[in-house]
């Protein structure tokens, strides 16, 4: 883990700006020279190469990974994901059944020389599915610890030739999972061939066909922890690359180093070395020694930045939504207890504080307080899923607290909001919180620490956890909310709060194939009105992000989602 070193305040002129980017953030003079190495700050740790593990999911891995792993897809600045024809095409064919035909690049390999094939795929969906399980205490459990099977899980098979290009997917009958093209892009394809390798088993392909439990429990062990990254301590043979970026290095002192790939078949990486800076570096002192020239970060999180000299500067509202996962145990185990403190957080508060932009739309992304979980703020059907809170939940309402305490057969209740730490702006919000809810009874403790680890809500080391979608503690989120779906579906790895029910497992299944406006709007006023009883979660408000961008850059396009602003980074220039 990088060292903490900084200390930063929410004081950076902004030059506020509501809708993302349609342009590069600065330009730059033709006549200058080009300078060789970027520096690249986010506000997540990069702790594993494997952005689907749980604990892959909430690291920064897909905002550092984007351009080293790309898929048939990425997140572009909309929140929809985008074709990247350089990997392949994936084409719907006809039929009753959703069927999809994907086809990699004939050229594509990997750094490592290794041919790019369908068992990639194979790999993915094997352990994304949560079809392959093992027996713990009695219990079937998921071999492979992924953090969201959400499509995945409604594909029937693949058939692929282990080492072919093609590949043919076949969904479940009734099971057209809409948004079927996010599925297999940037991060989620993972080198099938390190994996046969490390665990030392033929291949993927013949181990999901023939059900070899114990090959497939050999390929999950390494699927699950064989990709983690210590700082210092980096083995590049396993981390080979299929995009225009690879590995070089990893370091506290150095950073994460991405160098261009030489085995790259699209077009050459524009700059041929970027390095990225996780959470923990002094942003100020980087940032006035030229070593730091994109920042992309939660508002306020790394603190007071100053005012770069000639950066240009954003602040834009996310796909992310700030919010409490709550625990669904211990001393929240009671939905009253948690309907207690919902309602004594001051959400309007909050939004206004640290969620609204100087010239905040009147609707869509960064207009208020997000009232639904399941429906974004700009789609077509989100204020009449909001409207179901009925600003019940708006503001601090101690009486309503006592009353659901009552309720829980409570005189008085503590919770445990754990985050990621330092961090200013959510330090502000739990004390917001604690100001608002000790009249009630309700006890707030800040249970932050610089190692925080979003799994210990199920562990029952705290009680809440700030964070963004899906636990995330940087970018985050998509159009689709596919990630913030999957963290109140039953069974997957990024509901950290545990939470269960079985109707809103059955909307959530029935929203991701009925892409009718009808069925999305009684389903999500019907998801609605249960999740605001039962409170697994306390949505706040979209995460303001913050980019910055040095003078004589090019080609920075502001990415408001799980991508980040890094996701056309093999396009950056910088010249001086």
């Amino acid at each position: 883990m990088l060292p903490r070193t900084r200390t930063l305040v929410r004081s950076m002129t902004f030059v506020a700006a509501t809708a993302v980017a349609a342009g590069s953030l600065a330009a730059c003079s033709e006549s200058a020279e080009q300078v060789p190495s970027i520096g690249y700050a986010i506000d997540n740790s990069i702790s594993t190469y494997n952005a689907n593990t749980t604990a892959g999911s909430v690291s920064g891995a897909m905002a550092a990974f984007g351009r080293v792993l790309p898929g048939f897809t990425f997140t572009g600045p909309a929140g929809a994901p985008v074709s990247d024809t350089d990997i392949g095409t994936a084409s719907e064919l006809p039929g009753d059944v959703l069927t999809v035909s994907y086809k990699l690049n004939p050229a594509s390999v990997y750094s490592d020389g290794i041919p790019m094939s369908c068992d990639d795929l194979v790999l993915t969906w094997a352990a994304s599915s949560g079809k392959f399980t093992k027996d713990v205490d009695g219990a079937a459990k998921p071999m492979f610890d992924t953090a969201n099977n959400l499509g995945y899980a409604d594909i029937d098979r693949i058939d692929c030739q282990s080492g072919s290009k093609d590949a043919t997917v076949f969904f479940k009958p009734g099971r057209s999972f809409t948004d079927w093209r996010s599925l297999f892009g940037a991060t989620a394809l993972m080198p099938s061939h390190i994996v046969t390798q490390r665990a030392g088993v033929g291949d993927v392909v013949s181990a999901v066909n023939a059900g070899d439990t114990d090959a497939l429990s050999k390929i999950a062990d390494f699927w699950n922890t064989g990709w983690n990254l210590t700082p210092g301590q980096v083995d590049t043979s396993v981390l080979p690359s299929a995009g225009p970026y690879r590995i070089d290095s990893y370091s506290a002192d150095d950073g994460l180093v991405l160098v261009a790939n030489e085995r790259w078949w699209g077009n050459k990486p524009a700059t041929d070395r970027i390095v990225v800076w996780p959470r923990g570096v002094n942003l100020t002192e980087d940032l006035d020694k030229n070593s730091i020239e994109v920042v992309d970060v939660a508002s306020g999180s790394a603190g007071e930045l100053g005012t770069p000299s000639g950066f240009d500067v954003q602040q834009i509202p996310s796909r992310s939504i700030e919010q409490f996962v709550l625990a669904t145990s211990g001393s929240l185990g009671d939905e009253a207890a948690r309907r207690a403190f919902a309602h004594c957080v001051p959400r309007t508060t909050l939004f206004e504080k640290f969620g609204q932009t100087e010239n905040a739309p009147q609707a869509g992304l960064g207009s208020g307080v997000v009232d639904s979980r399941l429906m974004a703020p700009d789609s077509l059907v989100y204020s009449d899923a909001a409207a179901v809170d009925g600003d019940r939940y708006a503001n601090a309402d101690v009486d309503a607290a006592k009353t659901s305490l009552s309720e829980a057969d409570l005189d008085q209740l503590t919770v445990r909001v754990g985050y990621l730490a330092p961090d200013p702006v959510r330090a502000q919000i739990v004390s917001e919180a604690k100001a608002a809810c000790a009249p009630a009874g309700i006890t707030i403790e800040d249970a932050s620490t610089d190692s925080f680890d979003p799994a210990s809500l199920q562990s029952g080391g705290v009680d809440a956890v700030l964070s963004g979608m899906a636990g995330k503690v940087g970018a985050g989120g998509t159009a689709s909310m596919i990630d913030a779906r999957g963290a109140l579906r039953s069974g997957n790895g990024a509901n950290l709060g545990t939470y269960g029910n079985a109707r809103i497992d059955q909307i959530i299944d029935q929203l991701n194939v009925d892409a009718s406006t009808s069925a999305q709007l009684g389903l999500s006023v019907e998801a609605e009105n249960i999740l605001w009883t039962q409170v697994p979660t306390i949505p706040l408000f979209n995460q303001l992000r913050t980019v910055a961008v040095a003078p004589g850059m090019s080609a920075v396009l502001v990415n408001p989602t799980r991508a980040a602003t890094g996701w056309n980074m093999d396009r950056w220039v910088l010249r001086r």
